[in-house]
């Protein structure tokens, strides 16, 4: 896929809905660290039930390591690999409580060294809190970029680094949000609404 039709595909993305955002819900940046390391084989709508009680006792670094471990997977149960989960968010409270003066840091190796993130989230936080152009690769954003050609990749690393390259950098800051939307509504694994997809004429359907 050219520039050309990429810059086509984001105009209209961003004029389908201006100011995409994550589904899950949170108030700071420590909450958004959270849900984020929580939806890993989760869904959304799951982690939001979750969080919402859970940030309702706890929702500082400090608060969650006085829950403690115990109690915090009483809180988590019911989301995939929760003992995981719960251990890798006790370890990075502390690592933010004696490192970091209680805050979530803005920077990718800072991120990336605390327990249970990987660049994925990482890249998440970057963007959805501190505004900068950094692409999260996710199951949908996968599919799209390589169902419709704006990718041809086998890793989420390598789609990652195309689609920097090939999506226009006016769009960097909101098009992980449109094309996890757009896979999650349109562009869905099975059955994708092509009929009533605004990409319809542009895409390459590889996949």
């Amino acid at each position: 896929m050219n520039s050309n039709i990429s810059q086509i595909i984001f105009e209209r993305l961003a004029t389908a809905n201006p100011n995409p955002t994550t589904q899950l819900q949170y108030t700071t940046t420590f909450e958004l660290l959270v849900a984020v390391m929580l939806s890993a084989q989760a869904t959304d709508k799951g982690v939001n039930k979750v969080t919402a009680k859970l940030f309702a006792v706890a929702n500082t670094p400090q608060q969650i390591l006085d829950l403690g471990e115990a109690q915090l997977k009483t809180y988590i149960k019911s989301l995939g690999l929760f003992n995981n989960k719960a251990h890798n968010l006790i370890n990075t409270c502390k690592i933010l409580t004696t490192q970091h003066n209680h805050q979530v840091p803005s920077e990718r190796d800072a991120l990336e060294s605390l327990p249970g993130i990987g660049r994925k989230t990482a890249n998440v936080v970057l963007n959805t809190a501190f505004g900068q152009p950094t692409l999260a690769v996710d199951t949908h954003v996968f599919r799209v970029a390589n169902r419709i050609g704006l990718a041809s990749a086998t890793t989420p690393l390598a789609v990652e680094q195309q689609l920097l390259q090939i999506i226009p950098k006016q769009f960097h800051v909101n098009a992980h949000h449109w094309l996890v939307l757009h896979g999650r509504f349109i562009c869905t694994a099975r059955n994708p609404k092509c009929a009533t997809c605004i990409l319809h004429d542009l895409c390459e359907r590889r996949i």
